[in-house]
């Protein structure tokens, strides 16, 4: 049930910016950078709308808020519940699983959803025989995959499998390829892109190119399979793992995902794709190869065209029918 609080801004805090307002009110108990989040995602109000944490207030405006949504936002529960969901499991045995995670759901439980993510279905499904060297909320997983980029992930049961394949990946002799459907025509077919990435100002989702030598080294290969009108198709391994990578580089050579609207790719308002929507960005993790941990067999796996996301086929079959190069 809401419990909806309210603020009304007297004399004292005119002209005062929200954010500077809510610190102090809250006798700074939360840093500014926390109330900023907040603020940004709409737990506080002005007058029943959304405001900038810039915003400079005025004699009698009301700031609300829901105190139950903000004890969530500010103290996430630490119990994750288990999930019904009908995983797609490519391969399983006693110490590892490869799944193929759908697209629009999260790997792992955040703030914003703690109880449909990959890893509350993977509670359900194998209670406790989870790694869980990375915490409750990261149980089974050795790497992760984008909330909507879908395709193969690589499972762990316990600990010694986990840190083996994590090693793996570390070391490079695991391998990770995905194919993404992205903005324009290549004039390099076949390239690798070195720029070390950092957080977007001051949002924690969103990475950049780093200017310097502060950022974290971060190596894409990329290689053009197909082409069409405006649009090609690029598999892409990456070197190492870092958030957002393939979508920061492939936007900083100005080859975008096709509907990564994060990264400046709003393709179904461009005229050549007929208004063709999709849900956010094509990227499809297509390719997984390692040496298992306990048998030390070469473990390879492929999705097929038909196991891509269903985004990714539509637009796909388009373009191959409709709009060839």
């Amino acid at each position: 049930m809401a419990e909806i609080q309210t603020i009304t801004i007297t004399d004292d805090n005119n002209k005062k910016r929200f954010d500077v307002f809510l610190v102090e009110y809250f006798e700074s108990k939360y840093p500014r950078a926390k109330i900023a989040s907040l603020i940004d995602e709409g737990i506080f109000l002005i007058n029943q709308k959304k405001q900038k944490t810039s915003y400079k207030l005025k004699l009698n405006d009301i700031i609300s808020f829901d105190e139950t949504v903000l004890n969530k936002f500010l103290n996430p529960s630490c119990e994750l519940k288990p999930w019904n969901f009908d995983l797609d499991v490519i391969y399983e045995d006693d110490f590892l699983a490869v799944i193929n995670k759908e697209k629009n759901i999260l790997t792992h439980p955040t703030k914003y959803d703690r109880e449909h993510t990959l890893v509350n279905a993977l509670l359900y499904r194998y209670q406790n025989s989870l790694s869980n060297i990375q915490g409750i909320d990261r149980l089974g997983i050795v790497h992760r995959l984008d909330k909507n980029t879908a395709g193969l992930i690589v499972i762990a049961k316990d600990n010694d499998t986990h840190i083996d394949l994590a090693n793996q990946i570390k070391e490079k002799s695991a391998k990770r390829k995905y194919l993404a459907l992205a903005l324009g025509n290549f004039e390099q077919k076949e390239g690798t892109i070195d720029k070390p990435l950092v957080h977007y100002l001051k949002n924690n989702v969103k990475m950049n190119i780093s200017d310097d030598d502060k950022g974290l080294k971060a190596i894409t290969h990329y290689k053009v399979i197909e082409e069409f009108k405006g649009v090609s198709l690029v598999e892409l391994e990456l070197k190492t793992g870092r958030t957002h990578q393939i979508r920061a580089h492939l936007a900083s050579i100005n080859h975008p995902i096709f509907g990564d609207s994060l990264y400046g790719a709003k393709s179904f308002m461009r005229n050549e794709f007929y208004n063709l929507k999709t849900q956010e960005q094509l990227l499809q993790s297509y390719y997984l190869s390692f040496t298992h941990p306990k048998t030390k067999e070469f473990m390879e796996f492929q999705l097929k065209e038909n196991k891509f996301s269903k985004d990714f086929i539509k637009v796909l079959n388009f373009l191959r029918s409709k709009n060839e190069y």
